[in-house]
């Protein structure tokens, strides 16, 4: 099991850049940059078998209004622009957003006692 937590005053702006470079092409790159390091955050790593999916469907859609109830961005947003969770999504992206928030030896790694009940 690996995982990660970071609690942060907040993320500089050209932190965020990098984080959403591949989205820099967008209209809204800037305002999301600028939205995204306005504020604190907690930045985690989770491992698992269908971590990726799972927390997506955790999360909920993109947009708030296609959420169902009991999801993040079902609960606590409304409109796109003012998503309060970002997650990964795919493995791929994840390794390299994991990259750019952790450094290796911030990342621990331990077996749950319950883990044989768990996994096959």
């Amino acid at each position: 099991m690996e995982i990660a937590l970071v609690s942060s005053p907040g993320a500089t702006e050209d932190h965020l850049k990098k984080h959403y470079a591949d989205l820099a092409d967008k209209p809204f790159y800037a305002g999301l940059c600028k939205y995204m390091s306005s504020g604190p955050l907690v930045a985690m790593c989770w491992e698992g078998t269908g971590v990726v999916k799972t927390a997506r469907t955790m999360m909920g859609e993109t947009r708030p209004a296609d959420s169902k109830p009991g999801t993040i961005r079902g609960d606590f947003c409304i409109e796109v622009g003012r998503n309060i969770i970002h997650g990964s999504d795919s493995v791929e992206s994840a390794n390299k957003e994991v990259a750019l928030w952790f450094k290796p030896e911030e990342l621990f790694s331990w077996t749950q006692s319950n883990e044989t009940w768990i996994y096959e």
